[in-house]
């Protein structure tokens, strides 16, 4: 299963961006989103390190609310 981590993009540098999630910043590459490029501010699913697409904040926020309600069921799991 592959996943992507909805993130915030605070500066951009050409093709390289800094973006921020839940208090955790990192270099993402904006390669792939060229043809479209994001400023700072937008929301943009990164995977593996490259922002692979450009989304908004109400989709970010429902992915976050989702991978939230994920974990605490996890964590609630009883383990074998």
């Amino acid at each position: 299963m592959c996943l992507a981590i909805p993130m915030q993009i605070t500066v951009i540098d050409g093709f390289v961006a800094q973006a921020s999630a839940k208090g955790v910043t990192r270099e993402v590459s904006l390669f792939l989103l060229q043809d479209d490029m994001p400023m700072a501010g937008d929301y943009v699913m990164v995977h593996v390190g490259y922002a692979i697409q450009t989304i908004s904040a109400v989709e970010a926020q429902n992915a976050w609310d989702i991978y939230d309600e994920m974990l605490s069921v996890e964590s609630s799991a009883p383990h074998a």
